[in-house]
């Protein structure tokens, strides 16, 4: 029997989902379970890229399907993309599931579990979803009209369905957990499972630390946000904090990309605001020296969107033992510099792998699969 894991990035890619279906894929091989995973050749950071179609990666057999590489830029390439996603990753599915098998659907694009749900009913396969998000809601919550119009109903009505046909809906954190329920999920069929910190993660001391010297933040108190600034994570209000706080004693770190971090970057140009820096995405290997290299770290999330999604990099932050604080109206300097002050221990533990494999890892027939769910 196969486990199928649905989502549009893999490895070698750097986005959270990748990270995350990676670590999940390779430790149920690890353990003697039958991987295949779905995704695309794009790349989050890159989607002219052109991954193989076909390829083993520790022991997890991944097929890549063809899809537009219009990219993140322009919305209307972008829902290009997700169709294209949708048309070829469904045929794939198609093409390999069997009765008895797991599916396992992520949320990226959004409603794929709608295809997951269709094919897991024409296959006699069952069905797990795995939201990060929850969609169209967080279209309604970033105020697009068709969200809240016939066809957001259209939408909703099909993602529904979807949740209904699946055996168990996993959500990634309590807030999640309530919004599915409000949504008439029944509460037996919801399972918390809390996101992780990507495997090889761990504290590098400042002294040791390469990238403190190759980007110049030796001697600095350094104020970090790593990972994608987008919409949901109220880039106003990253941008007004550091309006009012560069120039005062805290160099900004910005590691990664999105929406919000562009225009961050054209703020801080035409107001030439000192000691705000941009780094890429870093690679995998070098997560734990990128996640060490700041004094603290901040995290933020848009209120509107609480419960439609939640910031999973809060566990890399963790494993690498730096404090973190929550953007709030109102934060100053010495708000920052006391957070900073919390000298964390390194979490270590995934609660969440574990969690996961427990839910999977017994699938080797149908019916232990079945009673894995039922648990």
């Amino acid at each position: 029997m196969n486990l199928l894991f649905l989502n549009r990035f893999y490895a070698p890619d750097v986005s959270a989902t990748a990270q995350l279906l990676t670590d999940l894929a390779e430790e149920l091989a690890a353990r003697g379970e039958l991987v295949t995973v779905i995704t695309s050749r794009s790349r989050y950071d890159d989607p002219a890229a052109r991954l193989p179609a076909r390829e083993w990666r520790n022991g997890v057999r991944i097929r890549r399907v063809w899809t537009s590489r219009f990219g993140r830029a322009w919305l209307p390439g972008r829902a290009i993309d997700y169709a294209t996603f949708y048309l070829s990753a469904t045929a794939a599915l198609l093409a390999e599931a069997r009765r008895g098998d797991g599916i396992v659907a992520m949320t990226d694009p959004p409603l794929l579990s709608v295809p997951a749900a269709l094919v897991a009913r024409l296959r006699g396969a069952r069905l797990v979803l795995w939201c990060q998000d929850l969609f169209p809601e967080i279209a309604a919550a970033h105020g697009l009209r068709f969200a809240r119009g016939p066809l957001g109903r259209l939408l909703r009505a099909l993602r529904d369905w979807s949740l209904r046909r699946a055996e168990t809906v996993v959500a990634i954190h309590p807030t999640m957990a309530r919004r599915l329920a409000a949504l008439g999920v029944p509460e037996a069929k919801i399972r918390v499972i809390e996101n992780w910190a990507p495997a090889g993660i761990r504290s590098v001391p400042h002294a040791t630390n390469p990238l403190r010297r190759e980007w110049g933040l030796e001697g600095r108190f350094v104020v970090a946000y790593s990972g994608n600034l987008g919409r949901v994570h109220d880039p106003a209000g990253v941008i007004d904090l550091v309006r009012r706080t560069a120039g005062r004693g805290v160099t900004w770190l910005f590691i990664g990309g999105g929406a919000g971090m562009a225009e961050l970057a054209r703020v801080v140009e035409a107001e030439n605001l000192p000691d705000v820096l941009f780094r890429p995405y870093q690679p995998r290997e070098r997560l734990a020296e990128s996640l060490s290299v700041a004094d603290l770290h901040l995290v933020s999330l848009d209120p509107a969107f609480e419960g439609l999604v939640w910031p999973s990099k809060i566990y890399g932050i963790e494993a690498a033992g730096r404090p973190w604080i929550r953007l709030r109206p109102g934060l100053e300097v010495e708000d920052l510099r006391e957070a900073a002050r919390r000298s964390p221990r390194p979490r270590s533990d995934r609660p969440g792998l574990e969690a996961w494999v427990e839910l999977l890892g017994a699938a080797t027939t149908p019916a232990r699969l079945a009673a894995a769910l039922e648990a």
